[in-house]
Formats: C-alpha cells, sequence, structure tokens
C-alpha cells in the first residue's frame, strides 16, 4: 500500500511542477496578437494558394496586420469581392484586382498525339517525366494523369482522353495547377482576354506534325493574316501580344492545325454563362 501512495504522490509533484513551468512559459514566452488580424484573415477565402506572394492566408492577413505598404489587391482566388472587404477591415482606398483563370496551352489528347512508349508506373505526372520526358513524342505537352486535377481546390480541371481541360466558370485562377505541371503547359492569363495559342512544342513543324495533329507548326498564317499585328512566331510556336491583339478571332479561323483558340475564358469571379 505504501509503495502505492509514493508512487501517487510522485506523479502529484511531477504535476505540480509541470504545471508551474507551463505557467510560467505561458507569462514570459507570451506573444501578443494584433488584433487587426483575425479581423483581415476573415475576410481571406481560405484558398492558402500561394497566388499573392505570401505563405497562405495567414501570411498574407500577418502582412496587411503589421501595417507594411502591402496592397490588398493581391487575393486573385477572392476577387474584388475579397479586395473591398479587406480595404472597408484595414481602412485602405480599394484597389481592383486582376482576375486571372488557368489556361492550357496544349490541344493534343490522345486522339492526335503519338506516343513513343506505354508508360506504366505512379500515375503522376511529375514520375512519368522522369522516364525519358512521358510517353508522348511531344515532350512539351500535357501528359494527362492528372497531377493538376488532384491538386485543384475548385475541382476546375478534368483530364478527357489525355488532355486537362479547365472548367472556367470554377476556375478562381490561385494557380496551384500552374506550380504543379511538371511540362508549364498550364499558365494564368487575364481573364479579359479571348484568345490563347493551344500548343507548347517548339520544335520544327515537320517534327512537331510527327507528334501531335493539333501542334502549332509555325507556318506563319496566322501572323501574316492578323489584322492588328498581335500574333508572332517565336522559336517556331506562336505568340499573342495582347497589348495589340483586338479580339476578332481571325487567327482561330486561318490555323491551319486548330491549335488557336478564341472563346469567352472568364473564370469563377465572373460566372458566364455558357462557358467551359
Amino acid at each position: 500500500m505504501a509503495a502505492i501512495l509514493n508512487a501517487v504522490w510522485i506523479l502529484a509533484a511531477i504535476g505540480a511542477v509541470c504545471a508551474v513551468l507551463l505557467i510560467l512559459a505561458s507569462k514570459f514566452m507570451y506573444v501578443p496578437v494584433d488584433e487587426e488580424f483575425p479581423k483581415i484573415r476573415e475576410c481571406l477565402p481560405g484558398a492558402n494558394c500561394g497566388a499573392c506572394g505570401y505563405a497562405g492566408c495567414d501570411g498574407y492577413a500577418s502582412a496587411l496586420a503589421s501595417g507594411d505598404e502591402t496592397a490588398i489587391n493581391k487575393c486573385v482566388a477572392g476577387g474584388d469581392a475579397v479586395a473591398k472587404a479587406l480595404a472597408e477591415a484595414t481602412g485602405a482606398e480599394f484597389a481592383d484586382v486582376i482576375e486571372q483563370v488557368a489556361i492550357v496551352r496544349c490541344s493534343g489528347d490522345c486522339n492526335t498525339v503519338k506516343n513513343k512508349e506505354e508508360y506504366q508506373g505512379l500515375k503522376s505526372c511529375a514520375a512519368a517525366k522522369l522516364l525519358y520526358g512521358g510517353p508522348s513524342m511531344c515532350v512539351y505537352g500535357c501528359i494527362g494523369l492528372g497531377d493538376c486535377e488532384k491538386i485543384c481546390p475548385e475541382h476546375a480541371i478534368r483530364v478527357v482522353d489525355g488532355l486537362a481541360h479547365v472548367n472556367f466558370r470554377a476556375c478562381i485562377g490561385c494557380g496551384m495547377c500552374v506550380r504543379t505541371c511538371p511540362n508549364h503547359v498550364i499558365t494564368l492569363m487575364p481573364d479579359v482576354e479571348r484568345v490563347i495559342v493551344g500548343c507548347s512544342n517548339h520544335d520544327k513543324g515537320a517534327n512537331t506534325r510527327k507528334a501531335c495533329s493539333k501542334g502549332c507548326i509555325g507556318c506563319h498564317k496566322c501572323e501574316k493574316e492578323c489584322p492588328a499585328g498581335a500574333i508572332t512566331v517565336v522559336d517556331n510556336l506562336s505568340r499573342i501580344d495582347y497589348d495589340k491583339c483586338i479580339d476578332c478571332g481571325h487567327c482561330q479561323e486561318v490555323c491551319p492545325v486548330g491549335c488557336v483558340h478564341f472563346r469567352d475564358f472568364r473564370g469563377a469571379h465572373t460566372h458566364p454563362e455558357g462557358t467551359r
């Protein structure tokens, strides 16, 4: 019986010492919390995408609460609604957010792209790329194993026939898919633009055609016929100067392989009808 009581007293003494140490630690190691932080943090969407340039929403809120000259329009995922809320919470002047949308710069699915090998392994684009650049003959294009689809917080991307497709109505422009794609075929674009070149291949036209029937062959036809001079072919790939583009859509009409796309790319912040 005495042994049991001694054990109880020892445990009680240890507990008391630990309690005192915790009290002292909470007193001397206390870090004051900025009262502005919770109010600002509540305005942010919680996507933690890092598009603002900070380590998640907490990092952005801390920067705003600290009084640094941090712009209130950096939350691309939240758009103008979040910018307005932050302006009210911080007393700063409202600044418009440039909404963005994810664009897949590849048009080659399993029906148009030829494979050089049959990949059998981990269903991951990053893993497949380690094996000679991936199974496709086009080492620039979408590998199609869905790394972007898995990481998208809004489920705005799905892979169909080996090619990633963006549901623009759901896309918030967070950029997580951009950072995940090992071939960098996904990029962000201001959603006010209407034309994209759906290809990333820099090979000469003949080699591109061997790999994909929808790849840009650098024929210069879009460049020659663009009424605004907004398209140039650089490194065998058409590029659009959006400062000059007038959104006429003529480049899509004249592209012989169909890799130039003209449509409404507006994302989740505007929800236009019929945008898929």
